[in-house]
């Protein structure tokens, strides 16, 4: 086990399975504490089981770690504080909050239903406020702290994910401004965009799509499908860890309020978005007449028309 997380506390929620629980287990192998929240659902949010967060626990007390188990939602305000005060009261501090729990509701937006919306906008979001606002009250105390938001690259737009690409892009507006909140007492606040082949991403409709992909290719010998599809699912849970450890380093100080990605072994830093072009004009507002012609010839002159 390595040092520089060495007397540091984390919570890392859904960290039963997946993307959490690989994040867990290098936050341990750097020597933080670690609190294991997980309400042991399935990949939809049906059901419970202390199981997940348990195993985990123990993973770590073989690695020689110190770990314990958490089984409230975060999707409760009551859930949240409760998961920020397991570590307290094991630990005696937070250091480091990693809000990655979730699951998924996928839907069409023609045929998504009200409970499919706030399911997701509850765990994701709101799990994320949930768990941030009782850390920043210990980490504004003591001066110091780490939170990693999870959002993910759907919230820049993917099919039949209306609720879960809301929830992650509101993720980062949330990141944004709780880095300025919080920068003063020594705290950041950045997010991931990971990707990785896990239970929710590996659902049997999503299998049979790919299969479909690979036939529209010429691919059907069944050792073709395969290395087709894990060249397109290469990055695994793992590979998400080690970004999340730096961020939560003494090293990575410095930055806050930004947006990483993850796939495979490929790390990319995302710029804040940014006005590409403007028109402007002298006098009185813009009449339709004048942005018929001008938005096709200089705001959005970069943009290929339909055929």
């Amino acid at each position: 086990m390595g040092d520089r997380l060495k007397g540091k506390v984390a919570v890392v929620t859904g960290s039963g399975r997946g993307i959490g629980r690989a994040e867990a287990l290098a936050l341990a192998a750097e020597g933080a504490k670690l609190v294991i929240n997980d309400l042991g659902g399935a990949w939809d949010g049906s059901g419970s089981s202390q199981t997940p967060a348990a195993e985990v626990c123990e993973e770590i007390k073989k690695m020689g770690g110190e770990a314990v188990p958490n089984y409230d939602s975060v999707a409760t305000a009551e859930g949240g504080e409760n998961i920020i005060k397991t570590a307290i009261d094991a630990f005696g501090k937070i250091d480091i909050l990693v809000n990655n729990a979730g699951f998924l509701r996928d839907r069409m937006i023609f045929n998504m239903s009200e409970d499919e919306w706030d399911a997701i906008i509850k765990v994701h979001l709101y799990g994320t406020f949930h768990c941030t606002r009782p850390a920043t009250v210990y980490m504004r105390q003591q001066r110091s702290g780490r939170i990693i938001n999870t959002a993910s690259i759907s919230g820049l737009g993917n099919l039949g994910q209306a609720n879960y690409s809301a929830a992650k892009e509101g993720i980062v507006g949330f990141t944004r401004t709780v880095a300025q909140d919080m920068a003063r007492y020594g705290v950041t606040c950045n997010a991931i965009r990971p990707n990785a082949a896990t239970r929710m991403t590996m659902t049997d409709e999503l299998k049979g799509k790919i299969a479909k992909a690979a036939a529209a290719q010429g691919i059907t010998k069944p050792e073709d499908i395969d290395k087709y599809f894990n060249q397109m699912f290469a990055s695994k849970p793992e590979h998400n860890a080690p970004i999340v450890v730096y961020l939560a380093t003494d090293a990575a100080a410095y930055i806050t309020g930004r947006t990483f990605f993850i796939n495979a072994n490929t790390i990319g830093f995302y710029t804040e978005p940014q006005i590409t072009s403007q028109i402007n004009k002298d006098g009185d507002i813009w009449t339709l007449d004048e942005l018929l012609k001008a938005v096709p010839e200089k705001l959005c002159k970069e943009l290929v028309k339909p055929a």
